[in-house]
């Protein structure tokens, strides 16, 4: 059974492009590399087919990951979000009270994590323990280094 997953528009139309260029781009060029390589002869010691074959196996997991995640996504009318708790796609502005530190994070689908552009997966320690608080909360969140206390400081959209 898949779990469901929460998406912008714009997330949603993001994952469609990445797997129809897995299928209509990689794919063929995966298969062409495969013909290639099976037309150079003996294929027991033709490490090209081999090599071939082996991205072509990783390239079908992800196109069936790819798929059954967007079979699972729900697409969220951000305009009807509580703008009063963290939930799914909130952008939250927390404080490390550790560390005095302050952070601005999205809280985003699993497919859609990139930490780089300050998107967490809901399903991470930190969207776990976010989700749900209002600002001035504080949220505990074990780590493996012990306990990270996170101030609630702005939730936007």
């Amino acid at each position: 059974m898949s779990k469901v997953s929460y998406y912008t528009e714009e997330g949603l139309k993001e994952l469609r492009g990445e797997l129809e260029q897995l299928e209509q781009v990689d794919r063929p060029r995966i298969t062409n590399a495969i013909a290639e390589a099976r037309d150079k002869g003996d294929l027991s010691e033709n490490a090209e087919y081999h090599a071939a074959k082996e991205e072509q196996s990783h390239l079908e997991f992800k196109i069936a990951q790819l798929k059954n995640v967007v079979a699972n996504a729900r697409l969220i009318d951000e305009s009807q979000l509580d703008l009063t708790k963290v939930l799914a796609l909130s952008k939250v502005k927390i404080k490390n009270l550790g560390i005095n530190k302050e952070f601005e994070y999205t809280l985003v689908a699993d497919a859609m994590t990139d930490i780089k552009k300050g998107k967490i997966s809901i399903n991470s320690p930190i969207g776990k323990g976010l989700l749900g608080k209002k600002v001035g909360d504080i949220a505990e969140i074990k780590v493996p280094a012990g306990v990270m206390k996170l101030e609630i400081l702005n939730i936007s959209r």
